[in-house]
């Protein structure tokens, strides 16, 4: 068995220099672009809400690779399939940086998306290479913690270069990161391939991917239902529906299915994806949606400028997570993952019953808040939930596991913008534009399906061969 103590350090040094730049590189496409939005949509000649659709298209196509290049990588390398992906990622941004119209800009943001499962792939290839699990456990999180943002400074960079140099400043240096990444990957990362020489079900991919990609659209554009196209978002997750059933029949028959049915029956499996679901559909727009609405809010809130909000809530919610991660890896494999999980979780609940009550009506309350869900969510919860779906998968089919985990984090984070600023129009108290009700009503929704993602993760099996019982004592 492999183990870290077997491996010279430099060695294992050089592996997470490679995992670690590559995820950065990921993690820039996904946060670098915030503060260029408005700029864009300027130099590109069009409107705020198109420029954002580039970025809609970019997580979809994130969400929809992510769910079957975990498992292609299994069959034919880990190393090449994240190779591809980061030269795919780094033609992508190419193709943005010298967009001249917004078509050419959704063309970048699309190729770019491919990297979606760059963190999961990268999991796996450190597991491959490191199994004694305290060791594992504090590189997965230092390595997960990327992706809650690079401590707030992608953000901040972002905002920089498109001030002095133009929005597609941002786009070269994400290819210059991309590159120094592809680099790395090739010098250091060493190749594996557990499940080599199966075949590859494409007949499975396709169903998936039309499936949750129907129900992603949906989510996407659910808030944009008028009179004249309802008839047709609504045909979305009847088609999501359809799909999923396509795909379910077509893996009991196959004999090398891309999901396996009989896995997917497993509470390892459909427990911790339902759990991650509910969590994300908890936590994600709270902060990154109705905490920065109220903060920038004039009337209701504390009016606070774009870059201040950032500055004061995004960053300090960043930089807690980053900290605190490595930390929260390095317990999980002694005290167990689903219990600093559930700690972890038990403390967003908490943060954000006291945010809905308190954080609204005080600006350092809120703010203190955010940095305990930064703690709490982002440096645990986030990083147990991406463990768990590595460490649970099982050992002939390890790629399936993270990428329909992968899938749920998507599918929650859209349903999170659905239905907590829902909430937060519907109570909001028409004609008193000073109230926060309507803010309170969308946190508490979000705390009681956080409780529901809670109460899922006591069916989650415990991963025995990811723990140890008590500290390994070394002569």
């Amino acid at each position: 068995m492999n183990t870290l103590a077997q491996k010279p350090a430099v060695r294992v040094g050089a592996l997470m220099a490679a995992l670690l730049a590559a995820c950065v590189a990921f993690q820039l496409n996904a946060s670098m672009l915030s503060p260029a939005l408005v700029t864009m949509a300027k130099e590109l000649n069009t409107d705020d809400a198109t420029i954002g659709l580039s970025q809609t298209m970019f997580f979809t196509a994130a969400a929809l690779f992510s769910l079957f290049l975990p498992r292609l990588s299994d069959i034919i390398g880990r190393k090449r399939v994240l190779l591809g992906m980061l030269v795919l990622m780094t033609i992508g941004t190419v193709v943005a940086a010298l967009a001249t119209n917004v078509e050419m800009l959704f063309v970048g943001r699309i190729i770019q998306g491919v990297t979606g499962p760059v963190v999961p792939v990268t999991l796996l290839m450190l597991r491959n290479e490191i199994t004694e699990p305290k060791r594992y456990g504090t590189m997965m999180g230092i390595i997960t913690a990327v992706n809650g943002g690079i401590a707030g400074i992608d953000a901040l960079a972002g905002g920089w270069l498109v001030s002095n140099h133009g929005f597609r400043s941002v786009f070269w240096t994400m290819a210059v990161v991309a590159v120094l990444a592809i680099v790395f990957v090739l010098l250091w990362a060493p190749e594996s391939r557990p499940s080599k020489g199966t075949k590859m079900d494409w007949w499975g991919v396709l169903p998936l991917v039309v499936s949750i990609g129907s129900l992603l659209t949906f989510l996407n554009f659910l808030g944009a239902a008028n009179d004249s196209n309802w008839y047709i978002i609504w045909v979305l997750p009847v088609l999501g529906l359809v799909s999923f059933w396509v795909f379910w029949i077509l893996e009991s028959k196959l004999a090398a299915p891309l999901v396996p049915p009989r896995y997917l029956k497993q509470r390892s499996s459909w427990a911790l994806l339902v759990t991650t679901l509910l969590t994300m559909t908890g936590v994600f727009a709270v902060v990154n949606g109705l905490v920065a609405s109220l903060a920038q809010n004039a009337q209701a809130g504390f009016g606070l400028e774009a870059d201040l909000t950032s500055l004061a809530f995004l960053m300090p919610y960043a930089v807690a997570g980053w900290i605190v991660g490595p930390f929260a890896g390095r317990l999980a494999p002694t005290f167990g993952y689903l219990n600093v999980m559930r700690v972890g979780m038990a403390g967003t609940i908490v943060g954000t019953i006291v945010m809905a009550f308190v954080g609204v009506h005080s600006l350092p309350v809120l703010i203190i808040t955010t940095i305990l869900l930064g703690i709490t969510y982002a440096g645990i919860g986030n990083i147990m939930l991406n463990g768990l779906g590595i460490v649970l998968s099982p050992k002939d089919n390890p790629g399936f596991l993270p990428g329909l985990n992968a899938g749920a984090f998507n599918l929650g984070a859209g349903l999170s913008f659905a239905i907590l600023p829902a909430v937060q129009l519907i109570f909001t108290v028409q004609g008193d534009p000073t109230s926060t009700t309507g803010y309170t009503a969308g946190m508490l929704a979000g705390a009681i399906i956080s409780l529901a993602g809670f109460a899922m993760s006591f069916l989650i099996p415990a991963p025995k061969d990811a723990e140890v019982s008590a500290p390994v004592a070394t002569k």
